[in-house]
C-alpha cells in the first residue's frame, strides 16, 4: 500500500521504517479513527541498548508523535529464556539480579524518546516478568500451548536456521515464540494493545501473537515490521571494530557516539537522516543532494542530530565543536576521550605499543607494528615511524596532556594522575 491516510503509517512509510504490514487497509483506518496502542519488546541482555535498537525506538517515538500510545515492553521474563531469532547459538543465561540491573540502565534510555504516564505523556513501560514469572506451567500448557502446532513452529526461519546448520536449539529457546505470542495477548488484555512492531526477523513471532489473540480473545491484532538494517557495505548496525555503539554515555562518550555517525558511509547518509533524526523530509532532501566533499556537512548534521536525541542538544553541540577543533584547528580539545596514567609511568617511559593498547586502538603489539608501518599512529599530531618510540614527560603539551591518535578520527588524551 503506497498511500496511507493515517499520519502514523504515512510517516513510517515516508521515512523508510516499513517492511511488512498485516492488513494495511484495516490498520490504517483504525489509526485514522482514533488512538491505537502498540508495543515493541526489548530483552535485557546488556546494561544498555545499542544503536541496533534505535530503529524500533524511533518507531515508538513516531507512534506517540502522531497521537497514539506506545508501550516499551521490557523482557524481564523472556530474557530468562533468550530469543533464538537470528542466533547461531544459545544465549548466556542471566541471573535475576543481572536482568534487574540491565533493566535499570535500559529504562533511562526510553525517557529520552517517549513521554511516560506521570510525566505528561501516555507512554507505558511494561515488564513481561509481571505475568510470565508467575505462570503455572500446566495451566499455561493447557490454556496457551494447545493453540500452537509444532509442525508450524518448526517451519519458522529462527528454528529452521539452527536445525539446518545442525546447531543445538534447546527446548528452553523453542518456547520463546510461545511466550512472545502470549505477551501480545496479555498486553491486549491489560492495555488494549492492538499492534506489535519489530524487525522483519520477528514477523513469524508477531503473527503467532496475532493468531493467539484471535483464538484466545477473539481480538483483531496487527503487525508492522521494519527492514533489518545494515550499512551500504553490508555491516550490521550497532557494531564497530571497537565494539558495540552503546546509547549509555557511561559506556560510550557522546563524543565517540557523534563520531560513529560522522563516519557514516556516503551511501547511507540520506537513509540514516530519515531514520535516526527528526529533521523535516524537505531539509533531509537538501542535505542528501550534496555531493563530494560537501556531503561531509550532511554527515555532521546527521551526527549532531542523532547525538542530540540520545544525549541532549548541549552534549551534541559540544561533541561537534570538539570534533571541529580537533580536525580543523588541530587543537587538543579538552572533551576528547581521556586515559589516566600514573605519573610514574611517564617518568619511566611508556612504549608506543603499550600506549596504543591502553588507548584501545589496538589489541596486540603486532597490530601496533602494522599501524605504525601504515603511518596510522601519531603523538600530538606528529606521525610515529619507530616502533620503539618511548612516550615520556617530554611529550606533554602546554595543556598538560599527550594527544595519541590512530588515523584521522580516533584520538585519546593521555593524562598523568
Amino acid at each position: 500500500m503506497s498511500a496511507y491516510k493515517s499520519d502514523f503509517l504515512k510517516i513510517l512509510a515516508e521515512r523508510g521504517f516499513i517492511h511488512q504490514v498485516s492488513e494495511p487497509d484495516v490498520l490504517d483506518a483504525r489509526a485514522v479513527a482514533g488512538p491505537i496502542t502498540a508495543y515493541i519488546g526489548f530483552d535485557c541482555t546488556a546494561a544498555s541498548l545499542h544503536v541496533g535498537s534505535l530503529l524500533p525506538i524511533m518507531m515508538l517515538y513516531w507512534l506517540q508523535q502522531t497521537g497514539h500510545r506506545p508501550i516499551a515492553l521490557m523482557g524481564g521474563g523472556t530474557t530468562r529464556v533468550g530469543d533464538p531469532s537470528g542466533k547461531d547459538e544459545s544465549r548466556r543465561i542471566l541471573t535475576d539480579e543481572m536482568i534487574e540491573q540491565n533493566l535499570t540502565g535500559i529504562r533511562a534510555i526510553f525517557s529520552k524518546f517517549l513521554k511516560f504516564e506521570g510525566s505528561g505523556g501516555n507512554a507505558v513501560m511494561a515488564n513481561n516478568a509481571d505475568w510470565l514469572n508467575t505462570l503455572n506451567y500446566i495451566d499455561f500448557l493447557r490454556d496457551v500451548g494447545k493453540h500452537f502446532s509444532v509442525n508450524r513452529m518448526l517451519s519458522f526461519d529462527s528454528v529452521k536456521m539452527r536445525l539446518d546448520r545442525q546447531q543445538e536449539l534447546s527446548f528452553l529457546e523453542f518456547n520463546y515464540m510461545v511466550l512472545q505470542a502470549y505477551d501480545f495477548v496479555e498486553l491486549h488484555k491489560r492495555y488494549g494493545c492492538a499492534l506489535q512492531m519489530g524487525g522483519s526477523d520477528q514477523w513469524g513471532n508477531i503473527i503467532n501473537g496475532i493468531d493467539l489473540g484471535r483464538r484466545m480473545a477473539n481480538a483483531q491484532l496487527f503487525a508492522v515490521t521494519a527492514p533489518l538494517l545494515t550499512t551500504s557495505s553490508g555491516a550490521k548496525m550497532g557494531k564497530t571494530a571497537a565494539g558495540a555503539v552503546w546509547l549509555d554515555a557511561n559506556l560510550l562518550s557522546p563524543y565517540d557516539y557523534w563520531q560513529y555517525w560522522r563516519n557514516t558511509e556516503d551511501g547511507d547518509v540520506a537513509r540514516f537522516l530519515k531514520l535516526f533524526t527528526i529533521l523535516p523530509l524537505d531539509e533531509i532532501a537538501k542535505l542528501a543532494a550534496l555531493q563530494g566533499a560537501e556531503l561531509n556537512e550532511a554527515k555532521k548534521v546527521l551526527a549532531t542530530e542523532a547525538t542530540a536525541l540520545v544525549h541532549g542538544r548541549a552534549a551534541a553541540d559540544q561533541a561537534s565543536e570538539t570534533s571541529r577543533k580537533t580536525f580543523e584547528e588541530g587543537s587538543h580539545a579538552e572533551n576528547l576521550p581521556t586515559a589516566n596514567v600514573p605519573r610514574a609511568r611517564f617518568d619511566e617511559g611508556i612504549s608506543i605499543a603499550d600506549a596504543a593498547i591502553l588507548a584501545g586502538f589496538c589489541n596486540s603489539k603486532s597490530e601496533v607494528r602494522r599501524a605504525i608501518a601504515n603511518n596510522a599512529i601519531a603523538i600530538n599530531d606528529s606521525r610515529i615511524s619507530n616502533f620503539d618510540f618511548i612516550i615520556g614527560a617530554k611529550d606533554f603539551t602546554p595543556e598538560g596532556v599527550i594527544k595519541l591518535s590512530f588515523g584521522k578520527k580516533k584520538h585519546v588524551l593521555l593524562k598523568a594522575v
